[in-house]
Order: C-alpha cells, then structure tokens, then sequence
C-alpha cells in the first residue's frame, strides 16, 4: 500500500501531466450520520460499519463545540476549527441587525468547503442532506445538491416522495438518493451525505424504533459499498445525545436577581424545534455593559445544573471558537441541563425528551474503510479530521 506521501505525489503527478494520462482520485463518499454518538454504535447491530470498523480505521473520536450540528458539519466539510470557519452554534446574535439569527447561510461559512478543494483537482461533488438548513451552509462549490426535506420534482418522480423531516424514513430515501448517484453518476467523485438525527431526539440508543432505524442505514452503507467498490467511504458524527431533566431560561434568571441580560441564546435552536423545542446543553449570555460581566457570571455560577461559565475569551481559546460570534459568557450544562426559552425561569422536561450541545455529548465514532493510502490512527482525534486528508 502506498503511504499517504507517495499517494498525494503520485495523484499530482497524474493531474498534471497529459490529458490521456489524467485519472479522477479515488471515489469519496462521506456520511455524517447525525446524532450517531458511540452510545449508539454499541447499541445497535450494524454488521456492515462492523466490517468497515475492523477492516479500515476506527476511532472513538470528539466532535467540536458546541455539539450541534451546524458547528460540526462546518468543521467536518471544511477540515478546520470553528476559529476558521466561524460557524459557532445552530443559532447566533447578529451584531449588525441586533437580532438572534440561525447560522446556516452559506455567506458566514469562512473556511473552503470540502467540495472547493475537490475542485481544485478536478472532482466534481455532490451534497446531499435530509436537513435543507444543510444544503444552504455547505453549498459552496458542490456540483449537485439535494435535500430530501424539499426534493426537486426529478428526484421525485425517480425515487418517490420521501418521508416528513420527522421521521427515520427520510433517511433511507436519502440513503437510496446516494446509492443512485453512486450507480448513475460516476462523474461525481465526492459525496457528502447528511441524516437528520431526529430518531436519536425521540428514541434512546437501547429502544426497538432506534436499533431498527440503524439497521436499515447499515443495510444502505452496504448497498452503497457494494455499488462503489472502488470508493473510500469516510463515516463520523456531529454529537450524541442525551436525556435532560430540566431546562432554564437565562434570561429570567438573571432579571429575576437583579441583573438583568441583553439576550441568552441556545446555540441548538433551529428551525426544526420538534427535535428539541430549541433547548440546547449550552448557552451564549449577552450582557447589557462589559461592567456585568462579573455579576452576571456569578449568578449563572450559582444556577443547579450549570457545570461551568467561561468568559468570551476562555472559550474562544479552551474550543477554537470564533471570539467574535459567541457570547460576552458561555453557559455549560452538565448532562441533565439544557438551556432555551420558557414561560417560566425553569422547567422540568419529559422523561422522553433528548438534546444536546454540551460537553456529554462530543464521543462520536470515526470510520475510514478502503482508504488507498495508509493512514495513521493518532491523526484522527476530531471529527474534523475525517475528510481533511482527502484533497
């Protein structure tokens, strides 16, 4: 087997030469399966990412914080920090328009997306996600981009209509979507393919609907393998999930101990608040004068559940986070809390109901099966590691 210098040599070489000697790099095809924390992997019978896992790389890997999706997807596409690519939560506060805003415009991602760098050697790429909020972050430079959330009528007249994006079927249409790409369209050397983890918000990884749900995705990651066999397939997550008992609301809080906040923000909120009402394990805390900061920190401090608070600077360093788009605070959750907006200062939540974004829930598995050059399992710490290696 070659070793990683040798291969990237040898493919430069390649494209740089004569046009009757060019060959396309290896096929790529990365799932970032949302929600698929390692609590999952263990859980579930998946007899096709076991083979992977035994025959290609594995690793118990971290994902970036926040442990939200947009945060992770950015790192895992574009290979670097959200220092770099500045996308910091699902949600952020715009200092221009002084409103919360959902950060999943393609015009805040800072960094080249995979499919940039894919086509800077020649590969065309395909983005495809269950999620559209997905669709419009990481567009830049895809070839091909589909969202199984509002298909174009082609693909429905092709595949059928897929399930709502509150459901486990959604996936598997998606799934299907890649594995025609894989059939049909051997110009595409790069694809992208995003689930939506709304069965890990509803299902634990022991209960029956979510062992089945997995399953059925490791019965697609086969027919996508047996389709491209001449293709890497690189496989990690955004986050976990957990149960959490109890939700605050900063903002009441704080007014209600005399100091009150511009705006606390759950850096989970997105548009799909079936999964999680918008409740997240933690928290951007604007203050109304930089002479609060103090005060504010210490009620915070104060609160059951908050694990810790960390000024704008100690979390920028300690999560390689863009300073300029978190909070003057950032509120940790322990495994119980989640933080958001409610009618009250506090509320305990439903046994059944499950979130993410803290510390809890950044062990996500890693996998690389049929990579064409040797790679070293201690370059794999991060789930933004995955794909970085690849142009």
């Amino acid at each position: 087997m070659l070793s990683r210098r040798e291969f990237l040599a040898s493919s430069a070489a390649l494209l740089s030469g004569p046009a009757f000697a060019q060959r396309q790099p290896q096929r790529a095809v990365v799932i970032m399966c949302d929600g698929f924390g390692l609590e999952y992997l263990e859980k579930s019978d998946m007899p096709t990412l076991a083979a992977w896992r035994r025959q290609g790389l594995f690793r118990r890997s971290r994902a970036t914080m926040p442990s939200v999706t947009n945060t992770n997807n950015a790192s895992i596409c574009c290979g670097v920090w959200p220092d770099q690519h500045g996308i910091t939560g699902n949600s952020y506060f715009d200092e221009r328009s002084r409103r919360e805003e959902y950060m999943e415009t393609a015009d805040l991602l800072l960094a080249p997306t995979l499919f940039q760098r894919a086509q800077k050697h020649g590969v065309k790429s395909a983005l495809l996600s269950s999620k559209k909020k997905t669709t419009t972050l990481l567009s830049a430079g895809a070839d091909l981009i589909l969202t199984a959330e509002e298909p174009p009528e082609e693909w429905v007249r092709r595949l059928g209509s897929p399930a709502g994006i509150y459901s486990r079927e959604i996936n598997y249409w998606l799934m299907t979507a890649a594995i025609d790409l894989l059939r049909n369209r051997r110009d595409l050397g790069c694809l992208y393919v995003h689930t939506t983890d709304y069965p890990m918000h509803t299902w634990s990884p022991e209960a029956a609907e979510s062992r089945e749900h997995l399953a059925r995705l490791d019965q697609f990651f086969g027919e996508a393998a047996a389709a491209a066999p001449d293709a890497v397939f690189l496989l990690t997550a955004d986050h976990g999930m957990n149960h959490k008992s109890r939700c605050w609301d900063l903002e009441k809080v704080c007014a209600n101990h005399g100091v009150p906040i511009r705006i606390a923000i759950s850096v989970e909120r997105d548009k799909y608040l079936k999964h999680h009402s918008g409740y997240g394990g933690v928290s951007w805390v604007y203050c109304k004068a930089r002479r609060d900061i103090d005060s504010v920190a210490k009620v915070l401090t104060s609160i059951d559940g908050v694990e810790s608070v960390l000024t704008r600077s100690e979390a920028a360093k300690r999560f390689h986070l863009m300073a300029s788009r978190i909070g003057d605070l950032i509120v940790l959750g322990d495994r119980d809390t989640a933080f958001g907006e409610l009618d009250a200062p506090s509320e305990p939540l439903p046994a059944e109901y499950r979130t993410h974004g803290s510390l809890h829930e950044i062990d996500v598995p890693l996998v690389i099966y049929n990579a064409p050059v040797q790679l070293k399992p201690e370059e794999f710490q991060y789930n933004l590691d995955l794909a970085r290696w690849l142009y």
